[in-house]
């Protein structure tokens, strides 16, 4: 399994939940320095692609959705590629790694998520045997369920991480029911099925 750090992993499941696959925005405390440092790791290693645009819209300094502009002056977008979905778990949805609407305008005007009137159904994906995702949705789907503690044991992640791959991996990505309840003083997650 690739070694990912937070960052990067809330980073790549992010883009993986939007459905242009754009990485962008980051996340609010990564600026500057450390964006490029971080971005251009996950270049080097084929999670994120660059995408040149016919669009001239300029790169903003709070990076919403343009990440620079060539020489031309034509928007470049990043988006995740299979790669980076397979980092974090997911399998892509087909053997094309380019966004939706990659050629689209970007807007920095524009919201990020307009409101829709009826939230689609998740599309079913199935998770590679022996991943971090199977291994998680084993141990929900197991009698006692799993920790936030157990849980970010088992995956070496940060306690904040294994809460954002409940809501967004699982239940948003994969459609799965996730509950929660508390016993003995401990919170326990579990796949509802």
């Amino acid at each position: 399994m690739t070694k990912l750090s937070d960052t990067q992993l809330l980073i790549l499941s992010a883009a993986a939940q939007r459905d242009d696959r754009n990485i962008l925005p980051l996340p609010g405390s990564l600026r500057g320095g450390a964006a490029t440092k971080v971005v251009g790791a996950m270049l080097k290693r084929g999670f994120i692609a660059e995408t040149v645009t016919g669009n001239r819209t300029k790169a903003d300094s709070a990076l919403n959705r343009v990440w620079r502009n060539d020489e031309d002056g034509r928007a470049i977008l990043l988006h995740i590629t299979d790669a980076g979905l397979a980092a974090i778990g997911i399998e892509p949805e087909s053997g094309d790694s380019a966004p939706t609407g990659a050629d689209g305008a970007p807007s920095a005007e524009a919201p990020q998520h307009a409101p829709a009137e009826a939230d689609p159904a998740p599309k079913a994906r199935t998770p590679r045997p022996g991943t971090k995702q199977a291994k998680l949705i084993e141990m929900l789907r197991a009698e006692g369920g799993a920790t936030i503690d157990e849980i970010a044991e088992a995956t070496s992640w940060k306690p904040h991480t294994a809460r954002g791959f409940l809501s967004g991996a699982l239940k948003k990505k994969l459609g799965l029911t996730v509950t929660s309840e508390k016993v003995d003083g401990k919170r326990i997650y579990r796949i509802a099925d």
